[in-house]
């Protein structure tokens, strides 16, 4: 099971991605993938258009979200896989999350238009292909397009990182929240990149207990920011926290995306992968 190539984590521009479900779908099997997930931030409105564009190319589906939580005043992210995207509870949640994404964009064109960047709201907007889901990629690509950084890593160095003229913080949902939506869902809830997050050892203990504490099962182990060492080393956290292992590229853009879609190293054969406790959550293409 742990040779599948599945990838479960990647955006559309129904988020902060550049492709549209369909597209995505078609790109995830050309490059060979055999089970796929979007996982649009805060919002599973593409969760049908992707479902009926994987059957449509022969792949194995599961709905997928990545939710924004506060944790240690950081951001984490929480991917849920295998629920229902009609669940009324999740659906609210992630609209009230999703809440303040404006209010902040507006003030983080103020923040740059402070440093000679003007019309950076209007700009970002034209990026958003959802306006409720406006987020700080899209002012990277707006920075780019004018010249103002070569390109969106730049682009957050300079003006988008705490401490940096349009850095605003975003209060999210919470971790136990966050968790609780996907598991009443039927879902699982992941943590996403964990090596991303400058948590302490202790800071991350506390996430990984208070995570298993409302019903957290996984953690991705094989994705696009992490390291092989990294990998190596989450995959023992799974290990010690009897946590499934997840695997996603993370994917947004063929020009901005690190790794490709279904081009990571596989998950180590130690793991239990989440896709074998989601068996029953998979929707199968038509040819499996």
């Amino acid at each position: 099971m742990n040779t599948l190539n599945a990838d479960l984590h990647c955006h559309s521009v129904i988020s902060d991605g550049t492709l549209t479900p369909e597209e995505l779908a078609a790109r995830a099997k050309a490059q060979g993938v055999s089970l796929w997930a979007l996982t649009d931030h805060d919002e599973v409105g593409g969760q049908a258009r992707a479902a009926a564009a994987a059957a449509a190319c022969g792949l194995s589906y599961l709905t997928g979200v990545e939710i924004s939580v506060s944790f240690l005043h950081q951001t984490v992210h929480i991917v849920g896989l295998g629920f229902d995207a009609e669940n009324t509870q999740l659906v609210n949640g992630l609209a009230q999350t999703r809440g303040g994404r404006s209010q902040r964009a507006h003030e983080m064109a103020v923040g740059l238009a402070g440093v000679g960047i003007k019309g950076a709201f209007e700009g970002a907007l034209r990026y958003a292909g959802n306006p409720n889901l406006i987020s700080r990629t899209h002012f990277a690509r707006f920075l780019v397009e004018t010249g103002v950084c070569k390109d969106t890593y730049e682009v957050f160095r300079k003006y988008l990182t705490e401490g940096k003229p349009g850095f605003v913080e975003h209060r999210w949902a919470n971790l136990k929240d966050a968790v609780q939506w996907i598991v009443q869902a039927d879902g699982m809830a992941v943590i996403a990149h964990p090596a991303r997050y400058k948590f302490s050892a202790n800071e991350e203990l506390a996430l990984l207990t208070e995570f298993k504490g409302h019903g957290g099962l996984g953690i991705e182990v094989v994705t696009g920011s992490h390291s092989s060492a990294e990998c190596a080393s989450y995959a023992d956290t799974a290990l010690e926290f009897g946590l499934a292992a997840s695997r996603g590229s993370d994917f947004h853009s063929p020009t901005e995306s690190r790794t490709e879609l279904g081009a990571l190293p596989l998950l180590p054969d130690a793991l239990t992968p989440v896709w074998s406790l989601l068996a029953e959550r998979i929707a199968h293409a038509p040819s499996a």
